[in-house]
């Protein structure tokens, strides 16, 4: 049951990479009147690279989170079964 998991896990991390991309430009708008910082952008000062990365890392990871545990809720309601671990592994 676990197989038929995968490729829907795929398709709605896909998208909520694309839905996370929209809120970080968002969230960046409220932040700053220019297009966030790269790496390569050659007047870019550390502060506004640092700044631009926390948020859009916090922005994808917080997204992925809610839509992967969204996912394994409902395949866990449609299926009755849990398709990833059922509690942390020891380290």
């Amino acid at each position: 049951m676990k197989v038929l998991y995968k490729p829907f896990g795929i398709v709605f991390g896909l998208l909520a990479g694309q839905v996370s991309k929209k809120i970080f430009q968002q969230l960046w708008g409220y932040i700053d009147d220019y297009e966030p910082p790269t790496p390569t952008t050659r007047d870019a000062r550390w502060p506004k690279l640092v700044g631009a990365a926390i948020v859009e890392g916090i922005t994808f990871k917080l997204s992925r989170l809610v839509v992967d545990r969204a996912m394994a809720q409902g395949f866990a309601r449609l299926t009755g079964t849990w398709p990833g671990e059922q509690e942390p592994e020891l380290e």
